[in-house]
């Protein structure tokens, strides 16, 4: 099973992606993945299309989204696979959590017009078209689409990052509270993308301990920006833990992802994958 092209994380034009969720289930398909999810940030209202879509492309569906909660100061990502789309407590959990984007954005262009960069909030709104869903993503295609940077690597490194004149934190929903939404309504919380936090040994220790005590049950080992380095630590991590694996590409948009949907490399086989703990889920 671990053998099996499953992309469990990528996003739509729903949140910062640049594909709706029809041509997302093309472009897996056509890249040869069995087992599908759309997780769009703190958002499941693409849910219904990218299961159809699915579906009629013979491919296998979990439901999904990426929750923002803060722990030890930072923003973490906690995917949920499998669970009842349709349910309220997930439905008022998100719109909970989307609550302060539009305000966040706003206190960001104030950022960024300091330092000469005018129009941005108007500018971000243009590829988001829904301030309740702005995000650091949108800024920075606004900034590529200007020629303030070259690409959107280059945005978050110079102005988007902790320290930079375009960096707001956010307070989001609590570790707890994300896995809690997920467990409650039948699916799996999963730890997204770990290596991206910079978190020392101490934090990131605390982390996966508080994750398990709270009821999480999987992280992500395979995923589009682990080295193959840091897929070897978080698969030690996932044993250590007792924690499922899963596998996604996080991919945004043709044009400014570098991993594509269903390309990433296989699973150790010695780790349970997430989606053995879901089968009775996959749509």
């Amino acid at each position: 099973m671990s053998i099996l092209n499953a992309d469990l994380h990528c996003h739509s034009v729903i949140s910062d992606g640049t594909l709706t969720p029809e041509a997302l289930a093309a472009r897996a398909h056509a890249n040869g993945v069995e087992l599908w999810s759309l997780t769009d940030h703190d958002e499941i209202g693409g849910q219904a299309r990218a299961c159809a879509a699915a579906q009629a492309l013979g491919m296998g569906y979990l439901s999904g989204t990426e929750i923002s909660v803060s722990f030890a100061g930072k923003t973490v990502h906690i995917v949920g696979l499998g669970f009842d789309h349709l349910d309220p407590r997930m439905q008022d959990g998100l719109r909970t959590t989307r609550g302060g984007r539009h305000a966040r954005a706003l206190d960001m262009a104030a950022g960024l017009a300091k330092v000469g960069i005018h129009g941005s909030f108007e500018g971000a709104l243009s590829f988001a078209g829904n301030p309740d869903l702005i995000s650091r993503t949108h800024f920075a295609r606004f900034l590529v689409e200007t020629g303030v940077c070259a690409d959107t690597y280059e945005v978050f490194r110079r102005f988007l990052t902790d320290g930079k004149p375009g960096y707001v934190e956010h307070r989001w929903a609590g570790l707890g509270d994300a896995v809690r939404w997920i467990r409650e309504c039948q699916g799996v919380a999963v730890i997204a993308h770990p290596a991206r936090y910079g978190f020392t040994p101490t934090e990131e220790f605390a982390l996966f301990t508080e994750f398990k005590n709270h009821g999480g049950q999987a992280v992500e080992v395979v995923t589009g920006s682990h080295s193959a380095a840091e897929a070897i630590q978080y698969a030690d991590m996932a044993r250590e833990f007792g924690l499922a694996a899963s596998r996604g590409s996080d991919f945004h948009s043709p044009d400014e992802s570098h991993t594509d949907l269903g390309t990433l490399p296989w699973l150790p086989g010695d780790l349970t994958p997430v989606w053995e703990l879901l089968t009775h889920r996959i749509q």
